[in-house]
């Protein structure tokens, strides 16, 4: 009798140890910044896809965490020997989350979308090369380009790639239905979205049942949440001067990696005095971008020539073609016009890179007679009113994230306001040149080109200082495309 009892007893002591043992389902997850929709079809800010890329939608095809292009919504494809027809094998049993099967109508529904003449995708001219979808049956989708694309198959791996319901395109802004391993759950603006697992998702089980996006703007605050436990990781925390302190705290893994993200204080090419390419090479010039980095992010970034990313196996380093030289910037100045003196705005978002950047700017500038007033603008609502919509301001700063975004500078109506005709044709034959050196080459040109034109001053890439509890694994320690992806993650016990 004593010893069925104390079996018994043993059973039930044991019973709570097993739970606590049990690994955790849940993951809150920071972000600096709140998505102005979660449809990355439409619009362009990164939040957006911070969120939902590869979570809640999918493509064609995905970028693995070292950016190489593997398969997704399709299994397989097919290139033509000419490189003008991909022929994608759509995946068997994918199903939105609201029901509707997936197949290669919607394919056609969603690319046909995103390059139609009233299309406000945010990346519309990588489906420029599109000639025509068509669906021979309901798992294959045949793209015919009107001209080779050797980016192709990397741009159709993007959130603005994403395939989706034709029932509920128009409402996935507030409640978007994906594919995706995790379906939309809630978003408590101000404050989080939250995200569940898809109990019918056609592919491997994500191991966390939900996830819960917190934005949290104040970079203190972000770390203090962190420390709390209120925030499991924060993908890329914005007080770099912390960050040493967390790689040190046990409770934590501390990696600082990689990000797409130029960070650029574009100028207003059409106006006055950025029109003059003295102007420019002569702020260029002032501007220590060693230092910069060590003031705004405490010395974590690669100062940056062009706008290329250093991640990309194209990139040329051109911080030398306009490097830091006071008095030759007082002197080009003085060429141009203002050698008594410049007085300019700019306009800073709220992210901690931007507004350290943009007060170190403004002291370097000052050496050389430059006054920069700094006007605080909200991001990312009020900054793409004014200043990417409006184009209303002299000078800005903010990190462009997209992967391989150099065509920027010659897009039409882009907010630099530049234009460089030799720039235009660069890009172009870069997008159709299908042989990866030959290709490569020309994007070097075209980074020299940049470099020496100074349509936007070229700073440095940014850092992703990412924090996330010690028993947290799957998360990625560099983003190849803007991504918080969280479908491999989950803890151990």
């Amino acid at each position: 009798m004593l010893t069925r009892l104390s079996l018994a007893a043993a059973l039930l002591l044991a019973l709570p140890l097993s739970a606590q043992a049990a690994p955790k389902t849940t993951l809150a997850i920071g972000m600096g910044v709140e998505p102005t929709g979660l449809d990355p079809t439409i619009a362009a800010p990164v939040a957006i896809r911070e969120v939902t890329w590869a979570n809640l939608f999918e493509g064609l095809v995905k970028l693995d965490s070292s950016g190489r292009v593997g398969p997704l919504l399709a299994k397989t494809w097919e290139v033509s020997a000419d490189g003008l027809v991909y022929t994608f094998r759509l995946q068997e049993g994918v199903k939105f989350h609201d029901g509707t099967p997936m197949t290669s109508a919607d394919v056609k529904f969603s690319l046909d979308r995103a390059r139609a003449p009233t299309s406000t995708n945010a990346q519309k001219q990588i489906f420029a090369p599109i000639d025509a979808v068509e669906t021979p049956d309901a798992s294959t989708a045949v793209v015919k380009l009107k001209q080779p694309s050797g980016n192709f198959l990397y741009f159709l791996s993007w959130g603005d790639a994403a395939i989706v319901c034709q029932k509920t395109a128009e409402t996935n802004r507030a409640t978007p239905v994906g594919t995706g391993p995790f379906r939309f759950k809630s978003w408590a603006r101000g404050d989080r979205v939250e995200l569940v697992r898809s109990p019918d998702y056609w592919g491997a089980k994500p191991a966390l049942e939900s996830v819960t996006f917190r934005f949290i703007t104040d970079p203190q605050a972000q770390v203090a949440a962190l420390k709390a436990g209120d925030i499991d990781a924060f993908p890329n925390i914005g007080a770099p001067e912390l960050f040493a302190d967390l790689k040190t705290d046990r409770r934590f893994t501390a990696v600082a990696g990689n990000t797409e993200g130029e960070i650029v204080a574009g100028m207003n090419n059409a106006k006055k005095p950025f029109d003059d390419v003295r102007v420019r090479r002569a702020l260029m010039q002032a501007v220590d971008r060693k230092a910069l980095v060590d003031g705004a992010y405490s010395g974590f970034g690669q100062p940056i020539g062009s706008h290329f990313s250093p991640n990309h196996p194209a990139f040329v380093d051109l911080t030398s073609v306009l490097p830091y030289d006071p008095a030759k910037a007082k002197a080009l100045l003085k060429e141009a016009g203002y050698g008594s003196g410049l007085s300019i705005t700019i306009k800073s978002p709220q992210m901690a890179y931007a507004s350290r950047s943009a007060e170190l700017l403004s002291a370097m500038l000052a050496e050389v007679g430059v006054e920069l007033k700094i006007v605080p603008t909200e991001f990312p609502a009020k900054w793409i009113e004014e200043v990417f919509k409006a184009k209303d301001y002299d000078m800005t700063i903010v990190a462009h994230a997209e992967p391989l975004d150099i065509d920027i500078y010659g897009r039409e109506g882009y907010y630099f306001n530049y234009r460089s005709e030799p720039f235009r044709a660069l890009v172009a034959e870069a997008a159709r040149t299908p042989d990866e050196a030959a290709r490569f080459e020309t994007y070097r040109k075209a980074q020299r080109l940049l470099a020496e034109d100074v349509p936007a001053l070229f700073l440095f890439q940014l850092p992703k200082l990412g924090v996330w509890n010690a028993k947290l694994k799957g998360l990625w320690e560099s983003t190849p495309i803007p991504s918080n992806d969280v479908t491999g993650v989950s803890w151990s016990e």
